[in-house]
């Protein structure tokens, strides 16, 4: 087990790296990092340690969640009001509803099925990279993509790709709506739609929940969620890199309003 977790460990920070220098998620290096090592490729790792995966991913998952939560400024959260609590579920249940839509017609999954795929897709945790704890952020990726499918991957193809973008038009019209009657201009709108669509962390803690509890859908489910983080995740990177300078306005400095303008 020790040597297994040097490989997840040391592989799954050099690829994370790689991929950072590539100017993309370092998520994305780790889990092809636990793709790589994990039994669909090279299986090198141990089966002991695969066996409390979850247990581990769980453990991961409550440091990280603790950590965001100690970097949530509630002031901001007041100051935003009313679009911050409905952002918090609304396009989550809009997205939902669209994977019960698509998913059986492209995945050939039953109503319920595509339900809990909806669900586990549809999850979100802001993003504050910096602030988590590295080790837990390794260990979650790439467990999560030791436990992946290649060969069905493969075989669901194009259905699970259409699926996932499909879904993700469903939750940009849900943050449309939660920033109806809101102040923000049209481009500041749409840069808030693009920014809500990166998956990783939740995706990628709960995406093995079904198969763990031997649910007929739990492998697509799986499958499903990691290819929504490895599309999303450097998709939404690289639209908000190269939209923000152009759809955000700078506000100036508070020394050159008018008296009459200070808020």
């Amino acid at each position: 087990m020790l040597t297994s977790l040097a490989f997840i460990f040391l592989v799954g920070m050099a690829l994370g790296w790689a991929a950072a220098r590539l100017r993309l998620p370092s998520l994305l290096g780790m889990l092809l990092t636990g793709i790589l090592l994990g039994p669909s490729v090279l299986n090198v790792l141990d089966d002991s340690l695969l066996g409390i995966s979850a247990d581990l991913r769980q453990l991961a998952l409550i440091i990280i969640l603790t950590r965001a939560g100690l970097s949530l400024n509630l002031e901001d959260l007041k100051r935003v009001g009313r679009p911050a609590i409905l952002l918090c579920f609304v396009p989550a249940c809009f997205e939902m509803a669209g994977m019960v839509v698509l998913a059986p017609r492209l995945l050939g999954l039953s109503l319920l099925d595509s339900a809990i795929l909806g669900a586990v897709v549809a999850s979100r945790l802001s993003q504050k990279y910096a602030k988590l704890w590295v080790a837990a952020e390794v260990l979650l990726f790439v467990l999560v993509g030791a436990t992946v499918d290649v060969d069905y991957a493969l075989a669901s193809g194009a259905g699970a790709v259409l699926a996932i973008l499909g879904a993700l038009i469903f939750r940009m019209a849900g943050v449309f709506v939660c920033l109806m009657g809101t102040s923000l201009t049209g481009k500041q709108r749409l840069f808030t739609m693009m920014a809500y669509t990166p998956k990783a962390t939740v995706q990628a803690a709960i995406g093995s929940i079904p198969l763990s509890m031997g649910l007929a859908c739990g492998s697509a489910v799986l499958t499903v969620a990691v290819l929504a983080i490895l599309i999303t995740a450097p998709l939404g990177a690289f639209a908000i890199d190269l939209s923000y300078s152009r759809l955000l306005s700078q506000a100036p400095p508070p020394d050159t309003c008018q008296e009459g303008e200070r808020i």
